[in-house]
């Protein structure tokens, strides 16, 4: 394969502090579509994500082994090189966080990705407040952001999108995820309704009952599918709260 064989990859301007500078991008995206990957690339820039796009599977496979990108963001269907097989060979030769973003018509083959290894399936068009938050989980930002976290009986890796209750895995959605992620780190504390939106909504205007439907779907996995002696609940007129007691733990739930 030449450099000839694909156009050269797109990158911010310079001046808005672009990979163009010399350091690693904070995401490669690689979409087929080139309107879209234009938009996407302004939503990205505008939030402060150094990003460079591609348009197929081979070169971005190129890109993630020259670069190092922070994490890569793959549109399906993708060509040349499908998202399942470069999510499987990025895992092998270049590790780093894989996101695959689809409408109906990728929904197969971002799945395959998923399960070769991809840690979110994501909207396509790409929304940036639900894309914001996996980079950041996915890359650490050099502090513990992506360090593993046990509260009670529950322990989540952010890195791998995986979470247990007393070693069970529990299926969440990236939304359910973050959301128990952001209580996770604020335990047996009282999180306002407004907070919790604009932290994982990037809004003050979200839909009451989005929140309130959200929160309760995280309850319900940990309580009735893990059996967690954990468990959020509503204050009136405050918010919500991860409440696990000093007594709830891996080892004593077990043992319960």
């Amino acid at each position: 394969m030449t450099p000839e064989a694909h156009p050269p990859p797109v990158t911010a301007p310079s001046g808005a502090g672009g990979p163009g500078d010399g350091k690693s991008p904070d995401l490669l995206l690689a979409e087929p579509d080139e309107e879209l990957a234009a938009k996407a690339l302004a939503r990205f820039e505008g939030a402060g994500i150094r990003t460079l796009v591609c348009h197929d599977g081979a070169e971005a496979l190129l890109q993630a082994g020259a670069l190092h990108p922070g994490a890569v963001l793959l549109g399906a269907p993708l060509p040349v090189v499908d998202a399942a097989k470069v999510t499987e060979l990025i895992a092998r030769l270049h590790p780093v966080p894989v996101l695959v973003g689809a409408g109906p018509e990728g929904a197969a083959e971002a799945t395959a990705a998923v399960a070769a290894g991809a840690i979110a399936f994501v909207a396509r068009p790409y929304r940036i407040e639900e894309i914001a938050p996996l980079l950041r989980a996915g890359r650490g930002d050099g502090d513990d952001s992506a360090a593993p976290l046990k509260v009670g009986d529950i322990e989540l890796d952010p890195a791998g999108f995986h979470v247990y209750v007393r070693g069970h895995s529990l299926q969440l959605t990236v939304r359910e995820f973050l959301l128990l992620r952001y209580f996770m780190e604020r335990p047996n504390k009282v999180i306002s309704r407004a907070e919790l939106m604009r932290a994982l909504w990037g809004t003050d205007t979200l839909e009451s009952n989005t929140l309130t439907v959200h929160v309760r779907r995280v309850r319900t996995r940990l309580r009735e599918e893990g059996g967690s002696c954990c468990t959020i609940d509503a204050i009136r007129g405050m918010g919500y709260r991860l409440e696990c007691g000093t007594g709830c733990s891996p080892e004593t739930a077990s043992t319960a």
